[in-house]
């Protein structure tokens, strides 16, 4: 570079022109001097060397200013190489631009040049073109013959020489393909259609695989070698026709529609019918599965499993089809859980042995769900509980057109009355409860619940036709009342002794009780109509006891004794215990009845004698009835008759002022006696004053309390006594 251009290139400054940073480095160097200065010459001694310190600083400055000149000189030098260096890199530039704007000429020259030989070019290809044409041309020609062929070697179902035709076929299609740069020749465009007709064949045969296994297997082994092949190959680019898939998805069609085609339901009352054909008809087609139609096909096929799952979706959705449809009745409903719970997957179907592990039964579905489980039991048990219903109220009915006969009720060879409605009804409950045993647990319970509450209703209208029954009897309509309402307290023995039955085993008598409490009530109804037939008869016989021919004469109680005889004559007709609480019921209504007409008022004993005469007839009457329930099989330790012995004791007391302590101790005997029953007795004897009559009541009161132990049945508080008037209390009659 010249001297010239160096001069050119360096930079000027402006005089006047200074940097605001150089004056204040100069202020700063300035002070600094000043104080340099100020303390190097702060002593006078120190002045003799200022001449050596002017001329150091001076060298100095001359150092500073040769060093800053440098590195200014050095820079500017560089700055002057870069713009030279610049200079020449612009020229360069400039040259590239020429060169590339005349290759760009070159270039249109050569395009336009490249589409005069187009033409040329498609010539040359059409030339390969028919030239592979030509060669191939023996070959084209048998293309609509091989076709033919192969259409007619599928028709016969001669799969592997069909397949290797359409192989050939399609391998020449693809020599023709690639040289004809894509093109496809009218003559192969059946291909497709060809290759489809053999899919469908394969697949049609896949479809019967159960039936050619049998009668032509190498008819299955051929269609399952051709699925295999085609999975893998691919044709002209396009994706694997993939006939595996369509083999093992016609297996499984095939199969549903062997057994699963048929639209329609098993009629109402069929069900079993056709749960015991596929119970004989699934367990045989696995068993062809694995003996037949696997060795037919590649393991990969897993045929046995393939089989007992395609069995089991397609039984699956039959069953949902057959629980979407109208409501099964009882008998279907029963038969299908049963089947599904305890057949199905039972030793005789999917449980069995015999088949194996393969099948892989484990992994199957429910054909119920928990939800359709509880659906189906719900609606079988109302099902069941409306026929169980009507079953009973025809049993019912038909007992209670039995009591308007003119004849008595039947009896069984020991003599006892007898009908066959209690064996009926329990043999409809326990029928029922026992058959869903069979079903779960769930279901037993259900079933058992709802016995026991028919049962309860049962005995609710049995209890309703008994007052029905006793309105009848009141206008005639009932020849044999008391016979039929002793038969029924057989049914109520029998229907208590036989309940046990109902119970669940391992279940506690506990679940029982509202039903024997319903029983009870039966049993309390019955004999509280038979007492009151009885009470009618006896009426009338003790409207005149006590009496002046009472006391003279057991005419009137042995008419009572008689009467009470005829009526009790059939009562060895009821079964034990029923009998003796009737008997006991019996005695206890005449001794009652005797107890009301003593308490009447009817008869004041006028001296000592008589009331002597009233207490032996107390003991004739007591020991009269006694006899009398003992003959008719009463048990001694239930009679009520002792109560007029302890009334004997009271008219028989000859001195009045004792009177306390008899009441005192007929209270200990019979805590239920009240003041009003003991004035009405004291009336009877005719010689109590009021002092005594106060007396004797005030020892009811004061006297110790009756002994819990006793345990004898209310009497005294069944009597009704009548209203004392305002002179019981005094003396009457000539005995006072």
């Amino acid at each position: 570079m010249d001297s010239a251009a160096k001069d050119k290139i360096q930079p000027t400054l402006l005089p006047g022109s200074e940097w605001p940073e150089q004056e204040r480095a100069e202020q700063l160097a300035r002070g600094a001097a000043l104080k340099w200065a100020s303390g190097i010459f702060y002593r006078p001694e120190q002045l003799a060397r200022l001449g050596q310190y002017r001329s150091r600083e001076v060298q100095r400055n001359y150092f500073l200013e040769a060093r800053i000149k440098s590195v200014v000189q050095s820079y500017l030098e560089g700055v002057q190489t870069g713009v030279w260096q610049l200079a020449r890199a612009l020229e360069a530039v400039q040259g590239t631009r020429e060169a590339l704007s005349q290759a760009h000429h070159l270039l249109q020259g050569l395009s336009q040049t490249s589409q005069t030989l187009a033409s040329l070019r498609e010539c040359v290809v059409q030339h390969k073109q028919l030239q592979v044409l030509t060669q191939l041309l023996p070959r084209l020609q048998a293309v609509p013959a091989a076709v033919a062929h192969t259409q007619t070697l599928i028709d016969a179902q001669r799969f592997l020489e069909a397949y290797v035709s359409l192989r050939e076929l399609e391998q020449l299609q693809e020599e023709t393909w690639t040289p004809l740069g894509g093109l496809e020749l009218p003559i192969f465009q059946g291909l497709g259609l060809l290759a489809e007709a053999l899919g469908q064949a394969v697949e049609t045969a896949a479809g019967a695989a159960g039936q050619l296994a049998r009668e032509n297997p190498a008819l299955l082994v051929a269609a399952v070698r051709v699925a295999e092949v085609e999975t893998e190959r691919t044709i002209l680019g396009q994706a694997p026709r993939d006939w595996r898939q369509r083999c093992l998805r016609a297996l499984q069609e095939g199969l549903e529609r062997v057994h699963f085609a048929s639209p329609v339901l098993p009629e109402p009352g069929a069900l079993a019918g056709w749960l015991e054909a596929l119970q004989v008809a699934l367990p045989a087609e696995l068993a062809t599965a694995e003996a037949l139609v696997a060795p037919c096909c590649p393991p990969n096929y897993n045929v046995v499993q393939l089989w007992a799952h395609t069995l089991h979706s397609g039984l699956r959705r039959s069953v949902q089809q057959l629980l979407s449809g109208p409501e099964l009745g009882a008998a279907d409903t029963f038969a299908l859980l049963h089947w599904v719970l305890h057949v199905y997957m039972g030793k005789e179907m999917m449980g069995n042995l015999e088949l194996g592990p393969e099948a892989d039964v484990s992994q199957l579905e429910p054909l119920l769900t928990s939800e359709n489980i509880e659906q189906l039991e719900a609606a079988f048990v109302t099902q069941v509980q409306g026929s169980v219903a009507q079953w009973l109220q025809k049993a019912l009915d038909g007992e209670v057109a039995e009591w308007s006969r003119e004849q008595e009720p039947n009896t069984d060879p020991s003599g006892f009355y007898h009908s066959p409605m209690p064996a009926i009804v329990l043999q409809i409950l326990a029928e029922n409860i026992q058959v869903t045993s069979l079903i779960s647990d769930s279901l037993h319970r259900r079933v058992h619940d709802m016995a026991l509450s028919e049962l309860g209703t049962f005995l609710r209208s049995f209890s309703d036709a008994l007052i029905q029954f006793s309105r009848d009897h009141l206008r005639g309509e009932a020849p044999h009342y008391v016979p039929y309402l002793l038969a029924a307290f057989n049914h109520q023995s029998a229907l208590s002794s036989s309940l046990s039955v109902l119970l669940p085993d391992g279940e506690a008598s506990g679940v029982l009780a509202p039903v024997e409490a319903s029983l009870d009530d039966v049993q309390r109804r019955l004999c509280r109509l038979v007492l009151e037939a009885l009470q009618v008869e006896l009426q009338p016989l003790f409207a005149s006891l006590p009496s002046r021919r009472w006391l003279l004469s057991s005419e009137l109680l042995d008419g009572v004794c008689e009467q009470t005889s005829h009526f009790c004559q059939d009562f060895w007709r009821v079964r034990k215990p029923a009998v003796q609480l009737l008997l006991a019921e019996a005695e206890r209504t005449v001794v009652l009845q005797y107890l009301r007409a003593l308490m009447q008022g009817r008869l004041v004993c006028r001296s000592a004698d008589e009331r002597t005469q009233a207490a032996e007839r107390l003991q004739h009457d007591a020991t009269q009835l006694k006899e009398l329930f003992l003959g008719l099989g009463l048990e001694e330790s239930a009679h009520c008759a002792p109560v007029l012995l302890a009334l004997r004791e009271l008219l028989n007391l000859h001195d009045p002022t004792l009177l306390g302590l008899e009441v005192a101790g007929l209270r200990q005997k019979f805590p239920d006696v009240s003041e009003d029953h003991v004035s009405a007795l004291l009336d009877l004897r005719g010689d109590v004053s009021r002092e005594h009559r106060q007396a004797a009541l005030s020892s009811l009161q004061a006297g110790p309390p009756p002994s819990p132990s006793t345990g004898r049945r209310a009497l005294f508080s069944l009597v009704p006594t009548p209203t004392p008037s305002l002179s019981s209390c005094l003396p009457s009659g000539p005995c006072s």
